[in-house]
């Protein structure tokens, strides 16, 4: 088992999975503890799978796993949650938002034992960024935590920062019970964490403002706010069977 896992889902990014996989290896390959880094192709129609092969020839521990065809960033991470093999587990964007650096001050409260789960934030004291955003991603991101901690996580700040720890065992318990595939499957693992009394820390990130995403204003608003009443009717219903032990 290595100490540290890094699982980055990847949709279509030939482009930009290399760097982040290089600044990654750069900085991991500095640190004390036995890591990996597992990228689970969603599907890709470009040459995403290509790059990430010809990465493994001089990246050492660096997995693919390929899901076909698309189904979504929640199918992603949740398929490399469980097949990582850290005991602790991190999810982390392709497009390398998130620089390497952070990952220590990710890990530190889970390092301290306070927690099973810590949460990089946009918005939590320390956080900081490059550059300022376009109105409608601020907009956007405000608008949808909103939603989301009023119905589901009341308290915390940014549920959709794509930088998140788990230990090994929380990570097995939440996601093979989570079933959201699109965008708010970081918003149900949480969900699931929260009924489950799993403590969470969200930890300011300095972070880097990426013009390139992908996020359409209006039609992933709406994603995000019906599968979180998908995930509110779910726990609503019992629909969700957390193992004692987590």
């Amino acid at each position: 088992m290595f100490d540290v896992s890094i699982v980055i889902p990847a949709f279509n990014e030939e482009h930009r999975v290399l760097p982040t996989l290089e600044r990654l290896h750069a900085f991991l390959a500095a640190q004390p503890y036995s890591w990996e880094i597992v990228v689970v192709d969603d599907g890709s129609t470009d040459r995403t799978c290509g790059v990430v092969a010809l990465a493994m020839a001089r990246i050492p521990n660096l997995s693919l796993v390929r899901q076909s065809p698309n189904r979504g960033k929640g199918a992603a991470v949740r398929r490399g949650m469980l097949a990582a093999r850290g005991a602790v587990r991190v999810m982390c964007d392709a497009d390398g938002s998130m620089p390497p650096e952070q990952l220590p001050r990710l890990l530190a409260p889970i390092a301290r034992g306070d927690v099973p789960i810590a949460i990089g934030s946009r918005y939590a004291p320390g956080a900081s960024t490059d550059a300022k955003q376009p109105w409608w991603r601020v907009a956007w991101s405000r608008l949808a935590n909103r939603v989301i901690q009023r119905s589901l996580v009341p308290g915390i700040r940014d549920t959709q920062c794509g930088f998140k720890a788990f230990t090994a065992p929380v990570a097995i318990a939440l996601f093979r019970v989570a079933r959201i595939d699109g965008w708010a499957f970081d918003l149900e693992v949480l969900a699931l964490a929260r009924r489950a009394n799993i403590a969470i820390a969200e930890v300011g990130v300095a972070w880097r403002d990426d013009r390139r995403s992908r996020v359409n204003p209006l039609k992933d608003l709406w994603k995000v706010v019906r599968e979180a009443m998908t995930i509110r009717r779910n726990l609503r219903r019992g629909r969700y069977s957390l193992p004692s032990a987590a």
